[in-house]
């Protein structure tokens, strides 16, 4: 069994039925138990967006965001689409939708987890699951693991898929070696994640909200032009996504399958990244960053996910592959999924920009993804490693790794990449789902409060020695701030 072979029977193992559902299962309770927040609270999502504050500890809560969104939006609103179309068929899409909508459930708990028990070291707002599980379930072995598995994970398991599209998509472009394109990358983000955690979230305030809505822009005149087969793709989706088109018999377990596995790779709900720049804000309330979260999972798959597979879908540039072996749907013959089904979309309105416009856009995408995943990886790294000294050598160290693993990621196969990504995500997802259902309470119990304070007409304020939550000591400076 080779490297390749091996890192695909791990998969197999970490990407069963099991978490699959798992993911859906986890985001439905949530949101039956929060009465479907994610509709009621919608408008109050939209205006912490663009509310909140820095301070020398923590970031707005829309530099929060934008981190998030950082690492939400990414390859896989590109190429990961495409990937699900191919694989699933165009039903995935909806599964897309469907974890987003219920993972923004998943999503709120452990943002607030991560406003809970976040803590500050090195003069920074840090938290995330390591913490919560070490504050709140009180089992340091389990946050150990989270926090070596995101280190591994975002490190260098995760970069390569970010690199390889970026490649892959300049080079479908402008024919430009993905070597070059790979050094060129690794020059850009040495400059921002040696720059701190403060550059990453002011270059993300500036680089995601452009890159999200050019992008969008661009779907919605393809879309515009191809109206008239906009209710044929809609009725595609929705047939193949429950097993009712003939066209694609067979195909509901790959639908819902690779819908899931791509729109938690693209929206990393439960994954437990999001939570590490939700807990960099600063906030009166941490059902408030956990509102603005929620949000960033909508931003992701509802509107920039959407934008690729009506473009893809509208035009018909996808193939659909058959499990074993062969297509459904081989609308490009010879083209590999992946960037170029967006490429060849774009094209059919803008010939000759089409492919370049896609480029521009995936490296963006991801490249700010790559900024996020340094962070998470950080995050990490700073909870495992007490002694000041050796954690500033330890990031520096992990600053080499994560670049070198990016630069080789331009220039190895798709598949492998793609398996290695998958691998790291799943492997998260898995104990940072478990963590956060057996940690609901406190995580439950914010709402609960932030709902009876804006009944009252207040500012929420969050103290949590009214819930007897132990182990928030950071609360007690930021309520004095605050009051």
């Amino acid at each position: 069994m080779n490297l390749s072979q091996f890192v695909d029977f791990l998969n197999s193992l970490v990407w069963s039925k099991a978490l699959i559902y798992l993911c859906l299962l986890t985001g439905l309770y949530f949101s039956i138990r929060m009465r479907f927040f994610q509709i009621r609270h919608i408008k109050d999502m939209v205006k912490y967006l663009l509310g909140g504050q820095d301070s020398e500890q923590g970031v707005t809560s829309f530099q929060a965001f934008a981190m998030a969104v950082a690492g939400r939006v990414g390859t896989g609103n590109i190429a990961g689409v495409a990937t699900a179309i191919a694989m699933g068929g165009p039903g995935a899409v909806f599964w897309m939708w469907a974890i987003a909508f219920l993972g923004a459930g998943s999503a709120y708990v452990e943002s607030v987890l991560a406003q809970i028990y976040k803590e500050e070291r090195d003069g920074q707002y840090r938290g995330g699951p390591a913490y919560y599980i070490e504050k709140g379930l009180k089992m340091k072995w389990y946050a150990v693991a989270f926090a070596v598995s995101t280190v591994l994970a975002c490190g260098l398991l995760l970069p390569g898929v970010q690199a390889y599209n970026i490649g892959e998509s300049i080079k479908n472009a402008f024919g430009i070696n993905p070597a070059i394109t790979g050094g060129f990358v690794i020059f850009l983000l040495g400059l921002i994640i040696f720059g701190g955690v403060k550059r990453i979230g002011k270059a993300a305030e500036v680089i995601v909200p452009f890159m999200a809505i050019g992008y969008i822009l661009v779907s919605i005149i393809i879309v515009i032009v191809n109206i008239k087969e906009l209710p044929h793709v809609l009725a595609l989706i929705f047939k193949n996504a429950f097993g009712l088109d003939a066209a694609f018999g067979g195909l509901l377990g790959s639908a819902i399958s690779w819908g899931v596995k791509r729109g938690v790779y693209s929206n990393e709900a439960g994954q437990g990244t999001g939570p590490m720049a939700a807990a960099a804000a600063e906030v009166s309330h941490p059902a408030k960053q956990g509102l603005v979260q929620a949000f960033s999972v909508y931003v992701d798959t509802l509107f920039v996910c959407s934008a690729t597979a009506f473009m893809i879908l509208i035009t018909g540039k996808y193939n659909v592959h058959k499990p074993g072996g062969g297509f459904y749907v081989e609308n490009l013959p010879g083209i590999q999924y992946g960037p170029a089904f967006t490429q060849k979309a774009v094209e059919t309105l803008f010939p000759s920009f089409g492919a370049a416009f896609v480029a521009i856009a995936l490296f963006f995408f991801a490249f700010t993804t790559l900024m996020a995943y340094y962070y998470y990886s950080e995050t990490s790294l700073a909870y495992l490693i007490n002694d000041e000294k050796l954690r500033k050598t330890l990031i520096n160290v992990l600053r080499v790794v994560l670049l070198a693993s990016a630069f080789y990621g331009t220039i190895r196969t798709a598949s492998f990449a793609w398996a290695l990504g998958d691998l790291g995500v799943g492997i998260m997802a898995w104990l940072n789902i478990i963590a956060i259902i057996l940690l609901q309470k406190p995580a439950l119990a914010t709402l609960k409060d932030y709902e009876e304070q804006k009944a009252k007409g207040l500012d929420p304020v969050f103290d949590p020695k009214k819930y007897g939550i132990e182990n928030a000591d950071i609360w007690n400076k930021i309520v004095e701030k605050y009051k």
